[in-house]
């Protein structure tokens, strides 16, 4: 079937599931269009917690529809490619995590919420790169920090917030820790006027270039109303397509990654395998399924809630 065919089949098939679709800024256009919430991790989760449908169609990545089960553990909640994991997350292993927590008993355990059902449940609070300074500044400066799994994001956080009593995680984003400084150098002085943005899971070096640091939404939102006109944007370019839409007069460059591509941007390959027809035939099918033990579910709430209470 043709994308016109597909979208027009999918509205249909949400229309008689009461299903909703919730999409991350980072996924391909045709998706973003048809979905019924585009966002950033905070929003999604709080369009999750919120929603009366009975279906939820998460187009993201694996972490994200866990976090939309978890909050509705009633609710199908299904992922259009069951394969969409995040480099992220598989960088926290729950069994080491554990370990780490076991040894240090008097850390409150913070975790950014790109991890895994499994490192939830072993969390004191969630957070996301929008609310996690709001977070951090809320608990006791005498009490020592534990974040996961972001190391980059981490760091920025340290500094922000002045607390030298964090232990920080050892994980990292292929698509954050893929921008070029050369090629980022190039563009900085072939668009002189251009203001760099960056999101925090970047490594310091490029964060150090960045007039903005912000979450995915933070930084559509300083494109927004900023009155700069060329803007080089630091995340996944998926972003890019959101963003345009909000200021199509003005003119947004992607961060080149080290590879060459065919956008010499950097992208996430898990949140590409999500595609229009694989979207189709998840609600035609209504598979594959988020499937989590009740457990499970229950111990990886408290977090995500305490967080949505915090923020």
């Amino acid at each position: 079937m043709k994308a016109t065919e597909l979208k027009e089949q999918i509205l249909e098939l949400k229309r008689k599931k009461n299903a909703v679709i919730l999409a991350h800024y980072y996924q391909e256009p045709d998706i973003q269009d048809i979905a019924d919430y585009v966002g950033d991790s905070l929003g999604l989760s709080q369009e999750a917690a919120q929603t009366t449908a009975d279906m939820i169609v998460f187009a993201g990545v694996h972490f994200m529809a866990e976090t939309a089960k978890i909050l509705n553990p009633h609710k199908k909640v299904l992922l259009p490619d069951m394969e969409a994991g995040c480099s992220l997350a598989d960088s926290c292993p729950p069994e080491d995590f554990k370990k780490i927590r076991e040894s240090h008993p008097d850390h409150i355990a913070i975790t950014y919420i790109n991890c895994s059902a499994e490192i939830k449940a072993l969390s004191d609070i969630v957070c996301t790169s929008s609310n996690a300074v709001k977070i951090i500044k809320q608990i006791p400066e005498e009490k020592p920090i534990l974040f996961a799994p972001d190391k980059n994001l981490g760091r920025y956080l340290q500094r922000l917030s002045g607390r030298n009593n964090m232990l920080i995680w050892d994980g990292a984003c292929i698509v954050h820790e893929a921008f070029s400084l050369e090629k980022l150098n190039f563009l900085f002085h072939k668009f002189p006027d251009a203001i760099f943005i960056a999101h925090p899971e970047s490594d310091a070096r490029v964060l150090d270039k960045a007039s903005y640091v912000g979450s995915t939404s933070g930084l559509v939102e300083f494109v927004k109303s900023s009155p700069s006109q060329v803007f080089i944007v630091a995340t996944e370019a998926g972003i890019l397509y959101q963003m345009q839409k909000e200021v199509p007069e003005k003119k947004l460059i992607p961060a080149p990654a080290f590879e060459d591509n065919a956008c010499a941007c950097s992208e996430c390959p898990y949140m590409k395998m999500n595609t229009l027809e694989k979207l189709y035939r998840c609600l035609l099918n209504e598979k594959p399924e988020i499937i989590l033990s009740d457990e499970l579910m229950e111990k990886a709430r408290k977090p995500i809630l305490r967080m949505l209470s915090l923020s």
